[in-house]
């Protein structure tokens, strides 16, 4: 399906997404936040400082998306790795093949596992340095 771009900010995720709108012409992103994703989930203890930050937004710019999320509070967040490549398949076996390759000698964040909003998600850094999510999206979706 796609390789795509995945920007992580420090707490203005919302004001980078309405400046790129503004800049790429867009339609309104669709936005998501940590307080909107886990409003369900009593066994989730969130911060009060969490829940207006950004956990997921994109932009469909001339037919790229670019994502975008808020650094969860307490997590690290450096300039330079607020990057990460973003792999998007349908293809489930061909995404768990991939991930086991990428993470041999690399550090995994998440193993590749079933989330509220995917079939399988996972990150990891692979022996280069490399950011990397895994997203399954079937074409139902």
């Amino acid at each position: 399906m796609a390789l795509e771009v995945y920007l992580i900010f420090n707490g203005n995720c919302r004001e980078a997404i309405e400046f790129y709108a503004k800049v790429f012409e867009t339609e309104k992103p669709y936005i998501q936040t940590y307080g909107e994703a886990y409003q369900d989930n009593s066994e989730f203890n969130m911060p009060e400082e969490a829940k207006n930050l950004i956990m997921h937004a994109n932009l469909n710019v001339r037919g790229s998306r670019l994502m975008f999320s808020d650094t969860f509070p307490g997590n690290p967040y450096t300039i330079g790795n607020n990057i990460t490549v973003a792999f998007i398949d349908d293809d489930l076996n061909f995404m768990k093949r991939a991930f086991e390759m990428l993470k041999e000698g690399g550090k995994v964040e998440m193993e590749l596992q079933e989330t509220f909003w995917s079939k399988a998600y996972g990150s990891l850094t692979d022996k280069f340095g490399v950011n990397w999510q895994f997203n399954h999206e079937s074409k139902e979706q």
